[in-house]
């Protein structure tokens, strides 16, 4: 919990205080749903309420004004029952939640870049997977930025509600394109082998960047290795190693035009040897594959777990003070006329200059249009809603 919260909750109590009841959106089918919240001051979450209406649900706020609010993404006879085996499962919603920490090749504290790259992928994953290759609609799908680090696709097609764990799981799999031999996928008419044989261009293309050691070599190299590393977290990925050595060692064959004509002549053969061959496919998959946020501390995808809790729309997310904000489908796309932009249509709150104390190393923040880069130590004067932002995260405290 951030330093100098109470500062920032009675805000918070401020803009629940405003709400109209009639105005909140709530989920389909409420009185199924669990609630849960995270008060202000690491109290322990109030788990297992239950609403029949708006009114009693901005009561509540009104009178907790909570740090962070979430809902169920399953529907239960009776959301209130501290066990989970009594509650009574009906069925889920199928969650996509995009998160975007530990980006590969994204610096963690570089947030406009981080939402950028993340809302890139969250619209290749319904433009490039989920409408065309499994055939969800539109009408059935809802989109909303997280209010700190990613997007959030909602599919609440009725005849996937009641989809278990191993049928998501398939589709998390096919989106990682865990269990598909590029190699032989790349000669048939499917998405994946589109997705391959772009893959193969830029993972090309990076690995001259490495070999050639010019100005982006290192940041290719890091964004190879964070790949690596995390396609080899899968049971069914085996790669005999993922250190940068191999990837240097992969690039220096990659530079042989023999070795890649070969290639591309028939992407069946192992033309980089038995240790290398798969480590280049890898990363193939990597850079064409989508990163799915993980559930908590462990691995499981949020798209696997029937039983989730997610954030709920309208609310403020506890830990940069931007509202999770609903959106149209379309206005997803980063190329699109009419982009949604998170770091300006998700705030709130627009109060005077705050002066705070940076506490983090070469942070980059960008809140209403208004971009800061500073260090560990500056004293700076930003606005109310970036203080917050830089405070809740971590980066900042209110300068004395």
């Amino acid at each position: 919990m951030a330093e100098g919260w109470s500062r920032f909750a009675l805000r918070f109590s401020e803009y629940y205080g405003s709400l109209n009841p009639d105005s909140l959106w709530v989920p389909p089918r409420l009185r199924n749903r669990e609630w849960m919240f995270i008060p202000w001051g690491g109290a322990p979450p109030d788990r297992h309420r239950a609403f029949f209406d708006k009114n009693t649900l901005h009561s509540y706020l009104r009178n907790r004004s909570p740090h962070s609010c979430f809902h169920s993404t399953a529907y239960y006879e009776d959301p209130t029952k501290s066990k989970m085996s009594e509650k009574g499962w009906l069925g889920a919603d199928l969650i996509f939640d995009l998160d975007g920490d530990h980006l590969p090749g994204v610096d963690d504290n570089d947030f406009p870049t981080m939402i950028e790259t993340i809302q890139n992928q969250a619209w290749r994953l319904w433009n490039e997977f989920l409408e065309p290759e499994f055939g969800f609609r539109p009408e059935y799908a809802q989109t909303s930025f997280s209010g700190h680090r990613g997007f959030h696709i909602h599919v609440r097609d009725p005849k996937i509600l009641h989809l278990d764990s191993n049928a998501r799981r398939e589709i998390v799999n096919y989106i990682r394109g865990e269990g598909i031999d590029l190699q032989s996928t790349i000669m048939e008419d499917s998405g994946w082998a589109e997705r391959a044989k772009r893959g193969i261009e830029t993972t090309l293309d990076k690995l001259s960047e490495i070999h050639d050691n010019d100005g982006s070599s290192k940041e290719a190299l890091d964004e190879f290795h964070d790949i690596l590393n995390s396609r080899a977290k899968s049971s069914s990925v085996q790669l005999k190693s993922t250190s940068k050595a191999s990837i240097k060692e992969l690039s220096q064959m990659a530079s042989l035009d023999s070795r890649i004509e070969r290639l591309k002549d028939d992407p069946s053969l192992s033309v980089f040897g038995p240790k290398l061959t798969p480590i280049f496919w890898e990363l193939v998959k990597g850079d064409s594959s989508v990163v799915i946020g993980t559930a908590g501390e462990t691995d499981e995808v949020v798209t696997i777990d029937t039983k989730r809790v997610i954030r709920w729309v309208g609310s403020l997310h506890g830990k940069s003070g931007l509202r999770v904000t609903e959106f149209p489908l379309d206005r997803l796309d980063p190329d699109g006329r009419n982009c949604f932009n998170p770091l300006s249509e998700s705030v709130v709150f627009s109060g005077g200059q705050v002066k705070v104390k940076i506490l983090a190393d070469d942070v980059t923040a960008e809140i209403s249009g208004t971009r800061i880069e500073s260090s560990k130590g500056e004293i700076i004067e930003v606005e109310e809603s970036m203080a917050m932002f830089l405070c809740l995260k971590g980066w900042a405290e209110i300068s004395k």
